[in-house]
């Protein structure tokens, strides 16, 4: 019987992306979708499993008596118990370096729009204010420049000096955050609560970590300026979603552009949905990593690690 690789999730990956061939010693096994109930019985026999976001938690690993290699379809493995892992010698890997292009253009897409209110006046169009105005133009919404402004950028890994390095094009200072808590980062960074204090646009790019947890909550809000701006393209969790709901509905903060949440899909009753209804917040569904491009790389480099497991040499182990 051929060995076996299990991809729990499939369905993560859209219409026409290619996953390369594997050793023809083993079977890829395919499924759209994975409910947390299914796992164990999909899993029972696989030498190798492919996740991007069903949770692998310790139980599992238990039940699987063959498993030995994880291949993460992503960069984040909060998904993963690694302790479980190691405590079971199965080697866990991910995915890097390959959203260098996409992110950054979304988090400029989500910072450029709600800098020039392009979703409010694109609605007051479709509700005729422009017929209504009389004249060429109207102002009911604030327009600012990026040129002069300050970026405040949290996470300096690829992806946000590949914002910064955008942001420098813009004609836009750069300021990198300390660890919270840890000035002592050197010349190149700016402590984290000067960073909140005096930036006009904030942007997420950290990993979720228990020391990132709520980063930005109720206190870090009332330090912003009420002309600030919040990104987050990172991951749900680094935010606080109570408190952005309580700092935008109360003008603490100018907007807000959102590719991530707590919960995906959010509950419709969850206070980040109900901030969709404002024209100053943007939420998308999780898709800022999400170019036809990138995932394609994504897809080859989840497979070239399991190549490379299988080959005697594992890389971009996380363990």
């Amino acid at each position: 019987m051929k060995n076996k690789i299990v991809f729990l999730d499939h369905d993560t990956f859209p219409e026409g992306i290619k996953i390369k061939k594997i050793n023809k010693d083993y079977e890829l096994v395919l499924y759209g979708k994975t409910l947390s109930h299914e796992v164990i019985e999909r899993i029972k026999d696989a030498n190798v499993i492919i996740t991007n976001k069903v949770k692998i938690t310790r139980k599992i690993i238990e039940s699987a008596s063959n498993l030995k290699f994880i291949s993460v379809a992503a960069t984040g493995t909060d998904v993963i118990d690694i302790e479980a892992c190691n405590d079971h010698h199965i080697l866990v890997s991910n995915i890097r370096n390959y959203a260098i292009n996409t992110v950054p253009e979304h988090t400029f897409s989500l910072i450029l729009a709600l800098r020039r209110s392009l979703l409010a006046y694109a609605e007051s169009v479709r509700k005729e204010r422009w017929q209504e105005s009389g004249q060429f133009c109207y102002f009911d919404y604030k327009i600012n420049n990026l040129s002069g402004s300050t970026l405040g950028i949290i996470g300096d890994g690829v992806l946000g000096k590949a914002v910064a390095e955008i942001a420098k094009a813009f004609g836009m200072k750069v300021l990198f955050s300390t660890y919270k808590g840890n000035n002592n980062m050197g010349p190149l960074y700016t402590p984290f609560e000067e960073v909140i204090a005096q930036s006009d646009i904030i942007s997420i790019h950290c990993p979720l970590l228990n020391s990132t947890k709520d980063l930005i909550s109720y206190s870090e809000f009332e330090q912003m300026k009420p002309s600030c701006i919040l990104i987050n393209t990172a991951r749900g969790g680094i935010v606080n979603e109570e408190a952005l709901y309580d700092a935008l509905k109360n003008n603490k903060i100018l907007g807000a552009g959102f590719d991530v949440c707590v919960s995906e899909p959010p509950k419709i009753e969850s206070p980040i949905m109900k901030l969709t209804k404002l024209s100053n917040f943007i939420l998308t569904p999780h898709i800022s990593w999400a170019s036809f491009e990138a995932i394609q790389t994504l897809s080859d480099m989840m497979m070239d690690n399991i190549d490379a497991f299988l080959s005697g040499h594992p890389k971009n182990l996380v363990n």
